[in-house]
């Protein structure tokens, strides 16, 4: 997993070279739509709930042909191009 943090309280997760977790536990969820979401969970937060709770996808909106639409709505085709969009960037406009 690329990121070792507590989901509860953010604290890191210490895993050693033989990828066993130290300080923690690794949950695994299945979510309405049927796919598995991986958590980590620190001892502490651990001991005091097991579940995964303030857990919810965000809904990303695009611009296709003139109407604003919920990626997730799109067919395979237009989520593949979705994917390979680039940011374009103006020098001297960084936010």
């Amino acid at each position: 997993m690329e990121n070792n943090i507590c989901h509860d309280c953010k604290k890191q997760i210490e895993i050693n070279q033989d990828q066993e977790i130290l300080n923690g536990q690794l949950l695994k969820y299945v979510l309405p739509d049927g796919k598995d979401k991986f958590i980590f969970k620190c001892a502490e937060c651990f001991a005091l709930d097991k579940s995964l709770r303030n857990y919810q996808d965000a809904e990303v909106y695009s611009r296709v042909v003139g109407y604003i639409r919920p990626v997730a709505q799109f067919n395979q085709g237009k989520q593949q191009e979705y994917k390979e969009r680039k940011e374009y960037k103006v020098r001297g406009m960084e936010a």
